[in-house]
């Protein structure tokens, strides 16, 4: 007689790895809101945070701040996902930027050039002047109001 099984069996194989889960976390106030984002954001998680973000926009929310502090790792497809956003936001009249990114984030940021457009440009301009130059990719993809450079420790 046959032997019953009791479940699979693992022949040497290495066990399913189940990626960690992107936690999403919205809270408005009035018209703005702030996004928390924890966990980590790549190919798989990327559609959950641009599903999130363009819900903002659909909700009539137009300045969006992302609490990035807990975000362990962020791929390209995440830097695309907040790109799309922040050109959408800004198409929509709002702004979108990143607040808190750890060192690894804003190094993305940084060295893809895209960090001076991760801010709120109606705060940013409250009382400034742009700056004299501004990053060749600005220039190229966005035809907004010029905007002070993003500020280190902190916000992109």
């Amino acid at each position: 007689m046959p032997e019953a099984r009791r479940g699979p069996v693992n022949r040497g194989t290495l066990p399913m790895r189940i990626p960690p889960a992107l936690n999403v976390h919205r809270h408005d106030t009035d018209n703005r809101t702030l996004v928390t984002l924890a966990g980590e954001i790549d190919l798989n998680s990327a559609p959950l945070v641009h599903a999130s973000l363009e819900r903002c926009l659909h909700d009539g929310i137009r300045a969006i701040d992302v609490d990035v502090t807990a975000v362990t790792f962020c791929d390209c497809s995440g830097l695309n996902a907040f790109l799309y956003a922040l050109l959408h936001t800004a198409a929509a009249g709002g702004s979108l930027r990143l607040v808190h990114p750890s060192p690894a984030l804003e190094r993305l940021v940084t060295l893809t050039g895209s960090g001076s457009l991760f801010l709120t440009l109606p705060d940013a301009l409250a009382g400034s002047r742009p700056p004299a130059q501004l990053p060749p990719l600005y220039e190229t993809t966005h035809h907004l109001t010029p905007a002070l450079p993003a500020r280190l420790g902190g916000v992109l």
